[in-house]
This record gives C-alpha cells, sequence and structure tokens, in this order.
C-alpha cells in the first residue's frame, strides 16, 4: 500500500507540473478553473475510452448507446468532444473554442453536469499555443491506468487543489480545508451510514474524506447521501466536478447561495455535519435575520458569524445527530457580543461533547489559531466535556506549513473513543474530562489548556543541589564570557572613534 501511495503522488505531482506549463502570467485563482477543466474533461474522455473499447470488442454494435455507459456511473462523451478529436486539435488556433464546444456538449448529453463545466478556453487572454501544449502532455498521460479506482485522479484533483490554495494564499481557504483536519474530523464522527450535510462545502473535501471513510472501513457509499452549499458560484462547480469523478452524487442546491440568507436545505436534519466556515464573518446578514429561529441559544453578533454557523448546524441535526466543525480559537473564550452567553446556552445544553486545540500552521491561509468542535445531541458520557490539547502535535512538511500525521488522527480519534466508552484516563497536558460545574467554574470558557494543565516533566534524577550547583557554575562561566566579549567590542569600536 504504501508503494501504491507514493506512485500516486508522483503521479498527482506529474500533472500538477504539466498543468503549471499553461499559467504564464496567470493568477491562480484564474487558471485553476481552466486546470481542474482540463483534468476533469481528460478523466471522463479516458473513461469513457476504456468502455468504448470493450463494447466495440463485444461487437453489439452498443458503443454509442448511452445507457450502457450512464448504467455504470460513466459519463458519456458524444463525437466531437473526445478527448482524440481535441488532441488532434490542439496547435490550431481555435483549440480553446473546441474545447469550449466539447464542454458543452458534454453537459447537454450529461444533465447532472449542466452548467457546471468550464466553458472560458477560448478567451483571449489565454495562450493558445501553451493550451495546446498542456492537451499534448494530458494526451500522454493515460489517467485510467494508473489504477482502476476513481480514486486516482480524485486524488489528484484534490493534490491541484491544494497547490492552488497555497499559491493563492488567504483566497484559497474559501475552497480548500487541508487533508489532515478534515481527516481529523472524518476519523472522530465515523459516518458509515447516513445524510453527511457541510453548509459551506468549499470544493467538497468534506464528503470526498467521508466517502473514503466508508470505502476504508469496507462499508457502502451508497449509505450515506451528501447535501451542501456554498456562496461561491466557481467554488460550487468545482465541488461538483470534484464529487462526478469520484462517482458521488450530491444535493449541493440548484445554485450556490448564501447558507445564512438562502438556505437550500431548509427541512434538512443531518446525521453528521462537518464544515470548516470562515473564520471571524462579518457582514454575514445579520441585520436582516434578527428574529430567525436558528438562534435558539442567543442572536449572534453583527460582526462575527461563528456562532451563526453553529447555530445553524445545530439546528440542522437530526435528534441523534453530530457535529465536528473547525473555528477560530476566539470562539472558545469570547465574551463579546453575547457570544459568552450563548456559548454559555449551548454548554447547559450538554451539547458540547469535545473540543480540540489544534496546532498552529496547518492553514495555507491564514495564521489564525483554531480548534475542532464537536457537538452531539445524544452524548455517551452526558454531563461530560473531553479536552485535547493536541497544540504540539503534527510535523513540518515545508517551512510554513504543519500536518497532522495518521499517527496523531489516530491518537485523536483513540482517545475520543475512549471517553465515549468511559475508559478515559487524564493525561497531563494532553487531555481531560470535565462536567458542567467545572466549566462554569471557568466561566464557561472552552480553551482546552484551562483543563488539561502542564505536562508533567520526567524527573532526571539529578539531585536539586548538585543540579543548581552545576547551573550556577554554568552561568557564572557564561557571565565571564560575556564581559570578555563586550570588552573586546568596546576596543574595536574604540579603534574607529567611538566611546561607549
Amino acid at each position: 500500500m504504501a508503494d501504491k501511495n507514493t506512485a500516486d503522488i508522483g503521479f498527482e505531482k506529474q500533472i500538477w507540473d504539466a498543468a503549471c506549463v499553461l499559467r504564464g502570467n496567470m493568477d491562480a485563482s484564474e487558471y485553476k478553473n481552466v486546470v481542474l477543466g482540463l483534468i476533469f474533461l481528460k478523466y471522463i474522455s479516458d473513461r469513457f475510452d476504456d468502455k468504448y473499447q470493450e463494447l466495440s470488442e463485444e461487437g453489439d454494435g452498443f458503443e454509442e448507446d448511452i445507457d450502457e455507459y450512464t448504467s455504470e456511473g460513466i459519463f458519456f462523451v458524444p463525437a466531437g468532444a473526445r478527448w482524440s478529436e481535441i488532441a488532434a486539435k490542439a496547435h490550431t488556433p481555435e483549440i480553446g473554442t473546441v474545447i469550449d464546444d466539447a464542454m458543452r456538449a458534454i453537459e447537454k448529453e450529461n444533465k447532472r453536469l449542466k452548467d457546471i463545466l468550464p466553458k472560458n478556453f477560448a478567451r483571449p487572454e489565454l495562450d493558445k499555443r501553451r493550451l495546446g501544449d498542456v492537451v499534448d502532455l494530458f494526451t500522454n498521460i493515460q489517467m485510467i491506468e494508473h489504477g482502476s479506482e476513481k480514486d486516482i485522479l480524485g486524488r489528484t484533483y484534490e493534490y491541484c487543489l491544494s497547490m492552488f490554495a497555497e499559491q493563492e494564499g488567504k483566497r484559497g481557504g474559501e475552497f480548500f480545508t487541508p487533508s489532515c483536519v478534515v481527516r481529523t474530523l472524518v476519523e472522530v464522527l465515523k459516518p458509515f451510514k447516513g445524510r453527511v450535510y457541510d453548509p459551506c462545502c468549499g470544493s467538497g473535501g468534506m464528503f470526498v474524506q467521508s466517502a473514503k471513510f466508508v470505502e476504508n472501513h469496507s462499508g457502502n457509499i451508497s449509505n450515506i447521501s451528501i447535501y451542501g452549499q456554498d456562496s461561491n458560484p466557481t467554488t460550487w462547480k468545482m465541488a461538483q466536478m470534484n464529487l462526478a469523478i469520484r462517482g458521488i452524487e450530491p444535493d449541493l442546491g440548484t445554485y450556490a447561495a448564501d447558507t445564512f440568507l438562502d438556505d437550500r436545505h431548509p427541512t434538512l436534519r443531518a446525521d453528521y455535519i462537518m464544515a470548516n466556515p470562515p473564520f471571524n464573518l462579518s457582514d454575514w446578514g445579520a441585520d436582516k435575520l434578527k428574529e430567525d429561529v436558528r438562534w435558539q441559544y442567543g442572536t449572534p453578533p453583527a460582526g462575527n458569524a461563528n456562532f451563526a454557523w453553529l447555530q445553524h448546524m445545530i439546528y440542522h441535526l437530526a435528534p441523534a445527530g453530530r457535529i465536528g466543525m473547525v473555528l477560530a480559537n476566539g470562539s472558545l473564550s469570547s465574551q463579546s457580543g453575547g457570544e459568552g452567553e450563548i456559548r454559555k446556552n449551548i454548554v447547559n445544553a450538554d451539547l458540547v461533547e469535545c473540543i480540540v486545540a489544534m496546532p498552529t500552521q496547518l492553514f495555507y491561509t491564514t495564521q489564525i489559531p483554531v480548534s475542532l468542535w464537536f457537538i452531539n445531541k445524544q452524548k455517551r458520557q452526558s454531563g461530560k466535556t473531553l479536552f485535547i490539547d493536541a497544540r504540539k502535535m503534527g510535523t513540518m512538511v515545508s517551512r510554513k506549513l504543519r500536518e497532522l500525521t495518521d499517527d496523531d488522527i489516530k491518537k485523536i480519534s483513540d482517545t475520543y473513543e475512549a471517553f465515549a466508552d468511559g475508559t478515559l484516563d487524564d493525561v497531563k497536558g494532553f487531555c481531560a474530562v470535565a462536567g458542567l460545574q467545572e466549566i462554569e467554574k471557568q466561566d464557561f470558557i472552552l480553551t482546552p489548556g484551562r483543563y488539561v494543565g502542564i505536562e508533567e516533566v520526567e524527573d532526571d534524577g539529578e539531585p536539586f543541589e548538585e543540579k543548581m550547583t552545576r547551573l550556577t557554575s554554568e552561568l557564572s562561566d557564561m557571565f565571564s564570557k560575556s564581559h570578555e566579549l563586550e570588552d573586546e567590542i568596546r576596543k574595536k569600536l574604540r579603534a574607529i572613534g567611538y566611546e561607549v
């Protein structure tokens, strides 16, 4: 398995490097849609061609029968839109128009893709010579040869999303949540079956990881139903494509829409809700929603949507539903704008099951420290909340970015499971279980550090008096050395005419 993953990463990078040929002077946000659109088009063409060959060899004349493809979850690619025809025109001036026409033809034959695919390849600012070069590169990469599962290109799509998020900086966070953060939510919630909802779904990462979890545990992906929403039309389309190449059919609403002002799933009661809403969002429409039915625990302040998101999700929970969400750390302790009172009411309703303080530098887009909130309408340990301080976890994978390892994620999920089973022992500096009275003593502040304490330092066995004698001797030597250096600096300065 390890070898396969390594090979896949090489394949993902191969496609990313090919895509970068196209960039030129374009912003990452602009060429993201071009690249992801081409990846999608190449992949569905390869899958179509594979099935086409199989039908041709059977010799029954069903190669152009659309039902032969859709019955197996394969998108039908009509004549004129197939990759071989696009590749043949790669170095003609009209290559952009050819690709746009192919996208329109595919949408026409596959109702699920209607108005989803990018059709902006003919625009003048897109260098057609470079576009032809990328078509050539993609032509030489057989997507389906790198594995039988449709997940292979899905992972490539996800890899490119992460690279775009890194290059776009702050704006990238609107569509991408780091995979290790999503996997932590999924491994704790374990969404085996039921309705999975993300009210700010970005490019669909929560759904992808949920589907992977089910498949990895020998479950049936058809046992989960996907519901989502996003206000950014481009991001909403990216999510549709991201899920389409994985064979996942979501209900993301009929169009991109603001979750607070135009809830596309007003009657939904979800079994699992996973989300990474925009941190500390202001101007979210509070003035238009003052008496909203969702504000069961208090009206959220106009200047910060954190508790609007949380209450929106609680409102959409099924009677036994659970939430795993990312929130800025300010939500753990803020008292401004009535947030302290809302947090107190949610705690007193016995909904907060677990809080995890996350390490810094997990996001490409922000240095704001974050925590994971887990909400449960039917807690197995009623009246108790688990606090985990995971700030020391993770491994730096670049100068700016940290990732949680598989072992880190397993440690968090195992700790949660032990708590839910009633078998967890507190570990100083890492985890602790607190009752409602203890949380009340802390003024309903939910910062894990207040509950888990400081990690115990292992005794090194050196007697205190001996240690102090050694340390003071070392300090004395350092002082002497510093005085020598100070005298040397004074001499150097005096030699060039400066007295200190």
